[in-house]
């Protein structure tokens, strides 16, 4: 595990979490133990059910745990209140989907600027820091425009503008990437390494190799479990690659069994 200090940004111990079905209880997260410091830029990689989505949820204050303890910025998540929580979520976190969430009859500058109506902040100043955070995700001449009328890779820089208007020291983000061309992934990677660089830590959930090679660390989830945690080497990356190709060969050999 990366080295850390006294207090880092994020400390989870035996963090477990599962969900009641009709067949009983279905464990997703199981003694996921992790800390991340302040400045990391962390790739989560992990075959589809993995647990990779639900840890990110728990990760934002989205979702409690079963049971296990997360500390974010040295506070106790479980023992805050629905409220302390969204405050917490609104002063520490960021959020970058895969499907941008951007609300579609609202112009970018509006979009952008939503935080900061949360954060009870004057309109003049919602729109000057609006346009400023578009301005610098080169998105000056939009700031009238509405999502349907840009790009899919403009719609995510927006999207980056909104997660970044209240100054969070980590951003999230949830295949960031996914609905976008190479050309584009590698734009938006370029600015969430450049934010990297300016101090800003960021997870990152992806399934794709060249997107979690931008990332200084690794963390793999194989069923519920952390398996890999170290440097985002070639060598780590293949090694996921290869991985999730046995659980495919598995699944599908087992399909045709079944079959």
């Amino acid at each position: 595990m990366t080295e850390t200090t006294s207090c880092p940004l994020i400390r989870i111990v035996g963090l477990n979490k599962q969900y009641e079905t009709d067949a009983g209880a279905f464990p997703v997260l199981k003694e996921v133990n992790l800390e991340v410091a302040a400045g990391e830029f962390v790739a989560i990689m992990g075959p589809s059910g993995s647990g990779k989505s639900t840890f990110l949820n728990l990760l934002g204050c989205l979702d409690l745990p079963t049971s296990g303890d997360y500390w974010l910025q040295g506070r106790e998540v479980a023992r805050l209140d629905r409220d302390e929580r969204a405050q917490l979520r609104n002063r520490l976190l960021g959020f970058v989907f895969q499907g941008f969430n951007l609300l579609p009859r609202m112009t970018l500058e509006e979009n952008v600027g939503l935080p900061l109506v949360y954060a009870r902040i004057p309109r003049q100043e919602r729109r000057q820091r609006a346009r400023e955070m578009l301005e610098r995700m080169g998105l000056g001449e939009y700031f009238h425009s509405i999502p349907s009328r840009i790009s899919g890779g403009q719609q995510q820089r927006a999207a980056i503008a909104r997660a970044l208007i209240l100054r969070p020291p980590l951003i999230l983000a949830d295949e960031p990437t996914g609905n976008l061309d190479t050309r584009t992934s590698g734009e938006v990677m370029a600015i969430f390494q450049e934010l990297n660089h300016e101090g800003v830590a960021v997870v990152l959930v992806t399934h794709e190799p060249d997107v979690a090679a931008c990332a200084r660390r690794l963390v793999r989830f194989v069923d519920g479990r952390i398996v890999h945690d170290g440097p985002a080497t070639a060598e780590a990356l293949a090694a996921h690659v290869q991985a999730v190709q046995r659980v495919e060969e598995r699944e599908a050999g087992m399909g045709s069994t079944s079959g």
